[in-house]
């Protein structure tokens, strides 16, 4: 039995399908604006975390009594991605260390892994995480009025655009 013909995209075609998709699941969301942006703030908070295994679960978990969307907490934790997963805990890293001068081991790649970092000790991961608060807390208030603004601007366009498909029928 012959295959169904998928198409197959280039990986730059395929991260902006994805980046598009996600932005729709945001803004199209049947919700206050404000309860939509505070769950993408809320789960763009935890992406910062080194937590990777665990970051939706918390991030749907902080959305409760911020009453903020879920979804959108889960779409804000993809800040954080296998994509940019060495870069980005290397960034908390440095943040971490320039708060926190204690001895710590170097930055390695291979002990990225949650249990592995805990491994290393509580001080490595302690670095790790309060850089990811330091950057996090910034980065979520930042993406709360981005939220806001894009969602607030996808939904006025969609009613100029349904008043005008009103009026031209």
């Amino acid at each position: 039995m012959p295959k169904k013909n998928h198409k197959h995209y280039p990986l730059g075609k395929k991260l902006k399908r994805i980046i598009r998709y996600m932005y729709l699941r945001l803004v199209r969301q049947e919700m206050p604006v404000h309860n939509v942006a505070v769950g993408f703030a809320a789960g763009m908070f935890v992406g910062f975390l080194p937590i990777i295994p665990f970051q939706t679960v918390v991030a749907v978990a902080v959305a409760f009594p911020v009453r903020g969307s879920k979804i959108a907490a889960a779409l804000g934790t993809w800040i954080s991605n296998p994509i940019n997963m060495i870069p980005f805990y290397l960034m908390l890293y440095y943040a971490g260390r320039l708060i926190i001068p204690w001895e710590v081991p170097p930055f390695d790649p291979d002990l990225l892994e949650l249990t592995v970092m805990l491994e290393q000790g509580w001080n490595w991961f302690l670095v790790m995480l309060i850089g990811g608060v330091a950057l996090g807390v910034p980065a979520s208030i930042i993406s709360y009025f981005l939220a806001r603004h894009a969602i607030s601007g996808y939904r006025r366009r969609k009613q100029e655009w349904r008043k005008k498909r009103r009026a031209a029928l």
